[in-house]
C-alpha cells in the first residue's frame, strides 16, 4: 500500500489546480510570468513548517530555501547562490531565517550520539552556536527551556552569518535593503516568535566587513 502512496499527491495536484483555476482562470497564467517576492526565507526541512501557509502567503509571495535546522553555511554554495539570486536578482526586501521549537536537527546537535559524518559535519555548525552561548545555556537546569532556547540562539547567529557575506554587505551598502529577521515557530501554537532583528547596514565586527 505504501507503495501507491505518491499517487495520492498527483492525484490532489489536479483537484488542486482545478480548484485554483475555477475561482481564478487566470491564476496559472499571471503565476508563470510574474514573480516580485519581498522575502527570502530560509527556513527547516521540517516537513510541519511551510513558509506559505504558516504565513497564510500564496505562491510567488515568498522565496524560499530550506535545510536542516535552518543553517547559514558559509560553504554552502547552494544557500548562497538562492541569497545572491533572491537580493541581487528579485530585489527582496527582507530576508527571514525561522527556525521552530522542536526541531530535530536542533535537539541532536545537544547530544554526543554519532549521527555519521555527512550529519555529524551538518550538525556541528549547532554545537559551535552553543558553544559560542555556553555560558548562558548551561546554568539552564530546565532541558526543555534549553532546548528552546538554544534554537532562538541558533537562529540568531544565522543572521549574523548572513551578514558576514559579500553579498548582504554589498546589498546594504548600494541599496540599504534587505533587513534580516529571525523568527521561531511555535509547533504547539501556531505562532511565529520574532526574536532578533538586523536592520540593513546594522553594525558587525571589523573582521568580517568587506571593503568595495
Amino acid at each position: 500500500m505504501w507503495s501507491e502512496s505518491y499517487k495520492k499527491l498527483l492525484a490532489e495536484n489536479k483537484v488542486w489546480a482545478k480548484d485554483k483555476v475555477n475561482a481564478d482562470p487566470h491564476y496559472f497564467d499571471r503565476l508563470a510570468h510574474l514573480q516580485t517576492p519581498e522575502f527570502l526565507w530560509i527556513g527547516c526541512s521540517d516537513s510541519r513548517v511551510p513558509a506559505n501557509e504558516i504565513t497564510n502567503t500564496q505562491p510567488g509571495e515568498i522565496f524560499v530555501h530550506r535545510n536542516v535546522a535552518n543553517l547559514v553555511v558559509h560553504t554552502d554554495v547552494n544557500l548562497l547562490a538562492v541569497l545572491d539570486y533572491a537580493v541581487n536578482h528579485l530585489k527582496v526586501k527582507h530576508v527571514i531565517v525561522c527556525g521552530h521549537y522542536g526541531c530535530g536537527g536542533v535537539k541532536a546537535a545537544m547530544t554526543n550520539t554519532d549521527f555519521k559524518l555527512v550529519l555529524n559535519m551538518w550538525l556541528r555548525n549547532i554545537k559551535d552556536v552553543y558553544r559560542l552561548h555556553r555560558e548562558e545555556l548551561d546554568v539552564m537546569q530546565d532541558e526543555d527551556r534549553k532546548f528552546d532556547r538554544l534554537v532562538e540562539l541558533n537562529v540568531q547567529e544565522q543572521l549574523t552569518n548572513l551578514a558576514k557575506t559579500s553579498i548582504i554587505q554589498r546589498a546594504w551598502q548600494e541599496g540599504n535593503r534587505p533587513d534580516l529577521h529571525g523568527w521561531v515557530y511555535g509547533l504547539k501554537d501556531g505562532l511565529i516568535n520574532a526574536v532578533y532583528e538586523m536592520k540593513a547596514g546594522s553594525v558587525i565586527d571589523d573582521l568580517y566587513k568587506y571593503e568595495f
